[in-house]
Parts: structure tokens; C-alpha cells; sequence
């Protein structure tokens, strides 16, 4: 695939808070002292400053971010998104050139976890493969069906997915653009837009940290991880 060293990161930041219990997106909430989207962005910054981040929201908090984002913030660009998640990931990848070549990571701004390793990890991946998702093995055992009905299936050929999801450039504008064209619903992630497009995906290890902060609980728990990772260093960029 691509060897150029050009990437861009989108950051998904579009969700309204709902599950969190809060009617602030919880993007917006802080963090170890600042917003869980500055930490989200500052990992990428720290893995690689010469990554173009480009964060997409809702456009009723592109003046909200401004005024809390503070100086210190990875550079970045901020695009209104969509309805969807699909839709916002299109207005990001519309501000990448259709010329540009290199690889894109989309990434949920609600993973502020994610390591600079699992994410230079991907890049790798990505250049080799040219579409990559983080996963990690299911531990829990698994049952299908109902709770009337189920049975239980092989965990070992499962796996939980998380983000960044990384691919090549023109990959994955040809695949939004051809779910745009076909007005195909019902995608989850960008993994499958590519799949649907027909480009095999490939997993990378994922990290157990990394998870994705959804309810009041994981607060606690992404604010108690930052703490002990950032003890004794220093948060500037």
C-alpha cells in the first residue's frame, strides 16, 4: 500500500450526551483537568505532531469548544457533522483532497484512553494492509438468540472492535463515496463501509484500556486510568 508518511486523523465528537446521564456531550466533560477531547486529540499530537487532526461535532458546540478547548490543545481543524455517525465521517474526509495520498485513522473522541503506541501500531498496520481495526479477543462467554431461547457459541472467533480504524486515503473516499451513491444504511463503524465495498479488513491488537467512555461509571474509570498515566508527567504539549 501507501509508503508516504501523510496522515490525518478524524475524530468523531458528535454525540449528545444521552447514555452519559448528562445533557453535555460528554466529549465536553473534564477529564484529570481538562475536556476528554483534548486527550483524545493530544495522544495522536504525541504520537506524531505532523498528523492534520480534524475533530467533527455538532455544530451547536463549535463555539462551546472554542471557549473551553484552551491553549495548550493539539492543533486541529473542526468541521459540522451529520446526522449519522457514517455522515459525519463524510464531512471530515471532505476536508481531505481527493488528491492527497497517505492514510486516515477515524477514531471516537469518547476512547480519550488510546495510547500513542496502539495508535503508531495502526499506522504500521494500515501501510501494509491499507484497512485496520484495533480488537481484543472476548474474555465473557458468548450465547445467541433470546433469553427464551439461546445457545452458546465459540468466543474464541470474536472479537471486540475498537477505534482508531485506519485506512488508506482513496480506500476509504471510494468506499463512502460509493455507500453515498448507493444510499445504503445501516453501517456501525468504517469497517464496515470498507467490507461493504468489498476490501478485506484486518484486525490489530487493541488495547484493554482503551475503552469507550458511555456511561456515568466510566468516568470514574477513564479519569482514575489518565491519573496514574500522566502522575509525575508533564500534560503540556
Amino acid at each position: 500500500m501507501n509508503e508516504t508518511r501523510e496522515k490525518y486523523a478524524i475524530i468523531v465528537a458528535g454525540g449528545v450526551g444521552s447514555r452519559s446521564g448528562d445533557s453535555l456531550p460528554k466529549q465536553f466533560h473534564y477529564l484529570c483537568g481538562h475536556p476528554m477531547l483534548w486527550w483524545t486529540l493530544r495522544a495522536f499530537h504525541e504520537e506524531d505532531r505532523e498528523t492534520k487532526l480534524i475533530v467533527v461535532m455538532h455544530e451547536k458546540y463549535l463555539d462551546y469548544w472554542e471557549e473551553i478547548k484552551g491553549g495548550d490543545c493539539a492543533p486541529h481543524s473542526v468541521v459540522s457533522g451529520g446526522d449519522t455517525r457514517t455522515a459525519s465521517v463524510a464531512c471530515g474526509l471532505a476536508l481531505i483532497a481527493d488528491s492527497a495520498s497517505g492514510l486516515v485513522a477515524v477514531h471516537d473522541a469518547a476512547r480519550p484512553l488510546a495510547s500513542p503506541a496502539l495508535i503508531g501500531n495502526g499506522w504500521r498496520e494500515a501501510g501494509l494492509h491499507g484497512a485496520v481495526i484495533p480488537g481484543m479477543p472476548v474474555s465473557d462467554s458468548l450465547r445467541e438468540g433470546t433469553k427464551d431461547s439461546s445457545r452458546s457459541v465459540d468466543r474464541s472467533r470474536y472479537f471486540s472492535v475498537q477505534t482508531p480504524q485506519v485506512f488508506d486515503i482513496a480506500l476509504l473516499k471510494k468506499a463512502y463515496s460509493a455507500a453515498a451513491a448507493s444510499e445504503e444504511t445501516g453501517f456501525t463503524d468504517d469497517a464496515s463501509v470498507v467490507e461493504w465495498y468489498g476490501h478485506q479488513v484486518r484486525i490489530y491488537d487493541g488495547e484493554a484500556e482503551n475503552i469507550k467512555v458511555t456511561y456515568p461509571g466510566d468516568f470514574r474509570i477513564a479519569e482514575m486510568i489518565l491519573g496514574l498515566k500522566t502522575k509525575g508527567h508533564d500534560t503540556t504539549l
